[in-house]
């Protein structure tokens, strides 16, 4: 039985950065080859990055990915790589991007996988399965392929396949099986989403056992505007077993020897002697599962086998869920300010738990010398709030500025006429532009600190404390901040390290402080009441009869709908933040602003 040395890397590509990242692959591939791969993967859409949207129809970018593939292979020759083979996903196109309506069908753009071996690429593979839904429109992007690549190495036989192929049971798996591969290669860029990782696995093995294979999944690292991806590569072997998996939200090298079936020798028509079960496999160009196609190449000369102990990947077991939504927040904020070029960050410090988390992101992503927190104190601001906010600036080591707003106010107020609720946005509106205009004098990229259930009843003003170019926990439930908050002062007392959190923002209760003794609970339910009814409308798009058979008081759902429904405008104006869950406003909840249907009483 022979044995292939996989190296999967779980690397961080730009979109749009194709000669950067063209030399990850390089970079990557001279380690794998120091650890003694013969195969070698990279995740989907490599050169281009990924999600790459409507960069898709722009003839000179496909040109340039596609130039880019084969100036790659050649480059990896040249680096002494040659022998070594790559799975490398790119975009390709048969023909110019199809935009119009009687677009020729079968043609246009391609997400797709290539095998690159001795300067030249070999194979490539067109991802079967496209998704169309949450954050997914390759529909509108992508022609689906109709081939499943089967290329020989080392006497294996290896299917290629993209992501969503995957996600759907037949199609390439279902067609590897009856073309007796003994390994199914998955490049991935898979996002995140809490508890995914716990799907994941399941699914893995599910395809294996469809396949009859062994499956090598390897997906990408890093933030792409609200995405986030965690990587959590992984080897499973034919019957189902875990062989190694990869740690999440970093770049990881997973090399590991696989036993592998030897492939069937083929007969003088094409078609293999004593395929699977002793029936003859299907020749190149057969019919298939879904109705694709095989195609064979042989790729010869790869590295010989290593000498010396087995590499073994390890197996790294998932994290909590708070670390887990922790560290995809770090690297959701880390990679957009760093991949947009942003210098620093700037925020307001209410002394509050949610600007308090924020403001803790930021640091744990950037370092405290690229964050600044900026208290303004109103004449309603509490002793407390002003005490919080300087201490967690202590405790983090920030860049801490006190900018009091009340002279502001007294201005606009002595010359005009406002009360109740429109001086309580006044005052969030000149805390706006304060925090605007310090990212205009010094660089600065604004974070806003609204959290989900905020969003969703439309808790915020509008240029007020809504402003800002990236909000960090746009996704988190309020409930959320607050465990995520408990867990990251508990880890860094595990550590031996000052918790960054002072605990009377965490324990007191939430006040937007914009008039005297103000609480968030004198417009909304508690949190507790509050989340599970906006998780089951908005995640779980539960009507009206669904919340209450469920349990939660009718008047209150009312309310809660009501609010919600009413919102919508405001949310459509939210900053981008990073999609934690199933349901994020803004890439997966797409509803109209203008929209008479009412769940509601």
């Amino acid at each position: 039985m022979p044995t292939l040395r996989l190296a999967l890397c779980q690397v961080n590509p730009s979109v749009g950065d194709i000669s950067g990242n063209a030399d990850h692959v390089r970079a990557w591939t001279r380690r794998a080859a120091d650890a003694g791969a013969q195969l070698v993967l990279f995740p989907e859409m490599m050169l281009t990055g990924y999600p790459v949207e409507d960069l898709v129809f722009r003839r000179s970018f496909v040109a340039a990915s596609k130039a880019a593939l084969d100036r790659l292979a050649a480059d990896l020759a040249d680096d002494g790589l040659g022998d070594l083979p790559v799975v490398v996903g790119y975009l390709d196109a048969d023909g110019p991007p199809q935009v119009s309506a009687d677009a020729e069908p079968g043609r246009g753009a391609r997400n797709a996988a290539a095998l690159l071996h001795r300067g030249e690429v070999v194979v490539s593979y067109f991802k079967h399965h496209l998704p169309n839904y949450g954050v997914f429109d390759e529909d509108r992007y992508f022609v689906p392929g109709g081939m499943l690549t089967v290329v020989r190495l080392g006497g294996v036989d290896v299917a290629l396949t993209i992501c969503e192929d995957l996600w759907q049971a037949g199609g390439p798996f279902a067609a590897a099986r009856q073309v007796g591969v003994g390994l199914v290669v998955n490049i991935n860029g898979s996002p995140y989403e809490l508890n995914k990782d716990d799907i994941r696995l399941p699914l893995v093995r599910r395809r294996a056992a469809e396949a009859g294979a062994a499956i090598a999944y390897v997906n990408m690292i890093g933030g792409q505007d609200e995405l986030v991806f965690e990587g959590d590569s992984m080897i499973v072997a034919a019957d189902g077993t875990l062989l190694a998996r990869a740690p999440q939200f970093v770049e990881h090298l997973l090399v590991h020897d696989v036993d592998l079936p030897e492939a069937a020798e083929r007969g003088p028509a094409g078609a293999t002697a004593g395929g699977t079960d002793g029936v003859a496999e299907p020749a190149d160009g057969a019919e298939l599962a879904d109705g694709l196609r095989v195609v064979r190449r042989t790729a010869d000369g790869i590295p010989p086998a290593p000498t010396g102990p087995a590499a073994t990947g390890g197996i790294i077991e998932p994290v909590a869920d708070e670390a887990e939504v922790w560290q995809a927040l770090v690297l959701g904020l880390r990679d957009y300010v760093d991949k947009n070029r942003f210098p620093s960050v700037v925020l307001g410090l209410s002394g509050g738990i949610d600007s308090a988390v924020v403001a803790t992101i930021a640091v744990d992503a950037l370092g405290a010398d690229r964050v600044v927190g900026v208290s303004l104190p109103s004449q309603h601001s509490s002793e407390h709030s002003r005490e919080d906010a300087a201490d967690l600036a202590k405790r983090t080591g920030l860049d801490y500025r006190i900018e009091p707003i009340q002279p502001m106010v007294d201005t606009f107020l002595a010359n005009m006429s406002l009360s109740g609720v429109a001086v309580e946005n006044l005052q969030a509106r000149v805390r706006g532009v304060i925090l605007m205009a310090l990212s205009n004098q010094e660089g600065h990229l604004v974070l806003t600190t609204g959290n989900k259930s905020e969003l969703a009843v439309g808790y915020s003003t509008l240029y007020g404390d809504s402003v800002g170019g990236f909000n960090p926990i746009k996704d988190v439930w309020k409930t959320l901040v607050w465990r995520l908050a408990k867990w990251r002062n508990a880890e860094a007392a595990r550590l031996g390290e000052t918790p960054p959190i002072p605990e009377s923002s965490i324990g007191k209760p939430p006040s937007a402080e914009l008039s005297p003794g103000q609480l968030d609970s004198d417009t909304l339910p508690d949190y507790d009441v509050l989340d599970p009814i906006l998780i089951g409308y908005i995640d779980g798009d539960l009507g009206r009869e669904g919340l209450v058979a469920s349990g939660h008081t009718p008047t209150v759902v009312d309310k809660v709908l009501r609010m919600v429904d009413t919102a919508e405008y405001k949310r459509r104006q939210s900053a981008p933040g990073t999609k934690i869950s199933m349901k994020a406003f803004g890439r997966d909840r797409r509803l109209p602003i203008t929209n008479r249907w009412r769940e509601h009483g």
